[in-house]
């Protein structure tokens, strides 16, 4: 039974909505769950991913490595992590766009610009 309109339930309209999402809301999705040691001294499970923080990759090529956070990709929905780059074809050296679901946070950083 459904007790909101607005809100639907439909994967269609939900993959619509995703698609169709402004950047700030974007930026809600680009979420990762926090090491337990964050969490208890936080009070958090999950936390927006931010440029400078610590993660460990837990899924694909990359797993288990661990890296600084070097840009945050709204659009895509991508963290770059400076430990995971792959090469190119012409042979550079290029950064992976890695899914913040796939992502640990370990470290916070509190520079304030």
């Amino acid at each position: 039974m459904k007790f909101n309109k607005n809100i639907t339930s439909q994967p269609r309209k939900k993959r619509r909505n995703l698609y169709h999402a402004s950047l700030h809301e974007r930026a809600k999705l680009v979420k990762s769950h926090i090491s337990e040691a964050l969490q208890a001294q936080l009070k958090k499970k999950t936390m927006t991913v931010k440029k400078g923080f610590k993660v460990k990759i837990l899924r694909g090529k990359f797993k288990k490595t661990e890296g600084k956070v070097v840009s945050v990709d709204y659009k895509k929905t991508r963290v770059f992590v400076d430990s995971a780059k792959a090469k190119s074809a012409k042979g550079k050296e290029k950064s992976v766009g890695i899914h913040p679901s796939k992502l640990l946070i370990i470290e916070v950083s509190s520079e304030k610009k």
